[in-house]
């Protein structure tokens, strides 16, 4: 309510302000016109004396001065034109200075002076020294500030600046920068002051109405930016140390963050550079709450602008230093701020960093530099949970990935990986996904054992887990993404030498074992196929070669498979293990290492008798095993016959006779492969058929005393199919009369009353038929193979 009050009654304030100055503004034109002076000066004094008052905030007196200005700017019109009030400027001069109260006074003196200093009959350097002097007569903070503000603004383009009409004859540019500085002194001393105006209950509005006030003071900082004759050495000598005194001695928070920043903004980046000692100087003198990591951060970017703009200045980027003077004021202004909190010491990192890769990206000491300081400003704490710094930290490592794009250059900085440690386990996830994404995004090949152990050294988090975290907790989507990554991750590491990969292998090896069983069914395969593939390479070559450094060979990679994939045993994952045993057999087969392959379905069949138990699981895993076993080559007749008398016998013994008739005839091409001239079996392929014939014959039986029906025919017809693929392939115990007795029982079946009509099995068994009748029609020597069966 009060503060509703409050903005009324200071509506009314400005309200009345604003009719006094038009209403005295009316009477000084009527004077203007009439070419009176005495009345002009009356009215204009009697004009500026509503800034007088002090029941206005900054915002609002910034409306009357306005109002006031614009009416200033006719006066001074008036007063250039001697003629029209038939008085010297001189003169003039001196009149103005009885005017009655002090404020309207200064304000027409800065008017006066204005037309003094253009009409050149005195110095400009006395004129504008006399009026930077007589202003200190208004010390109200507010009057003040605007008061010079004025005499800025109508001096702007009268200073004696290189090449202004108004250098020589006495006149340097040293006088306009004395004039500038000199002015900025004394409005910045007013403005601090400001924060004395009230109570420190209202330090919080005082300060808005600060900030509202602040560009008053910075325009004089540019204003000096703009004077031609401030070059680089007049810069350096006289107006940034100069500037920066009054910045560091002034004591206050508001004003040295805002000074600071409009140095940085203002002046040519060329003189930043130049000048950086000098400025990174000031930094740790200001005060302790000063946010100096942003004044800092500014500074870099625009020197990291100003290096990508002008490539050219490179070398003078080297030559004055600007790393080592960036990263030492850094270290020095963390130094002096003992209570700055850990966010702000890692985004003063990040920005050098952002700094050193724009500028520097040559330079990996330095980078690793900056990653070594900032793990020494973490030391000694526990790992960070303020989210605030954690995101810097992110930012930090992330910087140079986003630079380098290539992982291998990230894995040479030693102090990479100390950073991520000071990360939490979550983070340290969310860190060790965007390596892996940086690997994929840019297809690096990490191709040595070294890179390796500190690539997964970086992504521990992903592979093992920290803090005592269990996966269980783990949400199980995000846990198999997490994992798939890591699999991504081990199919792209290589190396064409077969002794470097082997050894990448073995260390990839030692980290994902380390991981916990729940993640070894997502990072056993890849590694697997990653070894199957050396092993591919290294076709034969046997390993029989003695000593201790013994080269990468099949025999000595089949090793480390089996220790592998024995480890799956602790998940338990019996299907997977059983499948990579089949892989290695096959790898096995085509290095002609028969005994190795016999040991790998040795394993694959005690898996599958003492792990494999659900049903489903079993007809998956024997038709696997049939599968491999048929593109065996490398046994001799006593393995392959165990091995396949195993197989037929599991096949027997499935739990559904569906299944176990499709396992048996499924074995028959066991004992007919068109490949090898050795196994032609046509007894034991007409055994295996009849085996499943009868099989299936039990099947349909089984179905009709449970069911009532005895289901459809598919199976017959299946067993149909494979009698005609020998019975083409020229097995001489296939006879057409089988075919025929065969195709008349289906008939036979699909007839009976206990048949279920089947859409399916109906149109297999035709379709069947029709493959018959067109191999009889086709003619040759199949055609008369086909001839006797009738369909």
């Amino acid at each position: 309510m009060l503060a509703t009050e409050g903005m009324e009654d200071e509506e009314k304030w400005l309200a009345e302000g604003i009719a006094a100055i038009q209403h005295n503004a009316f009477y000084m034109s009527r004077a203007l016109d009439s070419d009176n002076l005495r009345e002009a000066l009356k009215y204009s004094a009697l004009l500026l004396s509503e800034l007088r008052t002090s029941k206005l905030s900054p915002h609002k007196y910034y409306e009357l001065y306005m109002r006031a200005f614009d009416e200033l700017r006719k006066l001074e019109m008036f007063f250039r034109e001697e003629d029209r009030h038939g008085c010297s400027v001189i003169d003039l001069y001196e009149l103005v200075q009885h005017a009655g109260n002090i404020l309207p006074r200064l304000y027409l003196l800065c008017t006066v002076g204005s037309v003094y200093i253009k009409s050149k009959e005195a110095p400009a350097k006395d004129i504008l020294k006399d009026l930077v002097e007589m202003c200190r007569g208004i010390q109200h903070p507010t009057r003040g500030l605007f008061l010079r503000s004025y005499l800025a603004q109508i001096s702007r383009d009268k200073l004696p600046d290189l090449g202004s009409e108004y250098e020589g004859e006495g006149d340097t540019v040293m006088d306009a920068v004395d004039f500038v500085l000199q002015n900025f002194t004394e409005m910045n001393k007013l403005w601090v002051r400001m924060q004395h105006n009230g109570p420190v209950r209202l330090k919080e509005k005082l300060d808005k109405e600060r900030g509202e006030l602040r560009d008053l003071v910075g325009k004089n900082l540019h204003v000096l930016s703009q004077i031609e004759g401030v070059d680089l050495e007049m810069y350096k000598d006289v107006v940034l140390p100069r500037v920066l005194e009054q910045v560091v001695n002034c004591k206050d928070e508001i004003a040295q963050y805002y000074l600071m920043d409009c140095i940085i903004q203002v002046f040519p980046d060329e003189y930043h550079l130049q000048t950086l000692e000098t400025l990174l100087g000031a930094c740790p003198q200001l005060q302790p709450v000063v946010d100096v990591k942003t004044v800092l951060s500014r500074l870099m970017e625009r020197l990291s602008n100003y290096a990508d703009s002008s490539p050219e200045v490179l070398p003078d980027f080297l030559q004055v230093e600007a790393f080592a003077k960036l990263s030492s004021a850094i270290g020095k202004v963390i130094e002096a701020q003992v209570d700055m909190p850990v966010v702000g010491a890692i985004s003063l990192y990040v920005s050098l960093l952002t700094f050193t890769l724009r500028v520097h990206p040559d330079r990996l000491d330095y980078v690793d530099q900056i990653l070594g300081a900032c793990v020494k400003r973490l030391s000694g704490k526990a790992k960070l949970e303020d989210s605030k710094a954690t995101k810097q930290v992110v930012a930090l490592l992330s910087a140079p990935l986003e630079k380098y794009t290539d992982i291998v250059t990230v894995l040479t900085l030693s102090n990479y990986p100390r950073v991520m440690d000071h990360l939490d386990a979550g983070t340290n996830k969310i860190m060790a996904t965007i390596i892996i994404e940086s690997i994929m995004k840019n297809d690096t090949c990490v191709s040595t054992a070294d890179k390796v152990e500190v690539l997964f050294e970086l992504i521990k988090g992903l592979i093992k887990e920290l803090d005592g975290t269990a996966t269980d907790e783990l949400d199980e989507e995000d846990f198999k993404e997490e994992q798939n990554s890591v699999a991504r991750l081990i199919h792209v590491l290589y190396n064409d030498e077969p002794e470097e990969m082997l050894k990448i292998i073995c260390t990839v090896r030692k980290h994902i074992m380390a991981g916990g069983p729940k993640r070894l069914t997502f990072t056993v395969p890849p590694l697997a196929f990653s070894a199957l593939k050396l092993v591919r390479r290294l076709q034969g070559q046997d390993g029989d070669m003695a000593g201790e450094e013994v080269p990468a060979t099949p025999k000595k990679i089949f090793k480390l498979l089996n220790e592998i994939i024995e480890a799956l045993s602790s998940v338990p994952s019996p299907e997977l293990a059983l499948r990579l045993y089949l892989q290695c057999a096959e790898a096995a087969n085509d290095c002609e290492l028969e005994p190795i392959a016999y040991e790998f379905f040795t394993q694959a069949f005690v898996l599958y008798e003492e792990e494999v138990a659900d049903s489903k699981a079993q007809v998956t895993a024997i038709h696997l095993i049939i599968g491999t076993l048929q593109k065996m080559t490398v046994f001799g007749v006593e393995n392959r016959d165990t091995l396949t008398h195993k197989a037929t016998g599991y096949s027997a013994k499935l739990l559904k006779k569906p299944d176990q008739c499709r396992a048996v005839y499924a074995c028959s091409h066991l004992f007919w492969v068109d490949d090898q001239d050795g196994i032609k079996d046509g007894e034991r392929v007409l055994l295996c058929l009849k085996r499943s014939l009868r099989i299936a014959n039990a099947a349909q039986q089984q179905a009709n005393v449970t069911r009532g029906s005895s289901g459809p025919v598919t199976l017959f017809v299946e067993i149909l199919n494979k009698y005609l693929y020998f019975f083409e392939k020229g097995n001489p115990q296939i006879a057409s009369s089988a075919i025929q007795s065969l195709i008349e029982l289906i008939k036979t079946e699909m007839q009976s009353d206990t048949a279920t009509p089947d859409k399916a099995s109906d149109a297999f068994f035709s379709s069947t038929l029709r493959y018959i009748q067109f191999q009889k029609q086709k003619g040759g020597l199949m055609g008369e193979k086909y001839g006797p069966i009738k369909v």
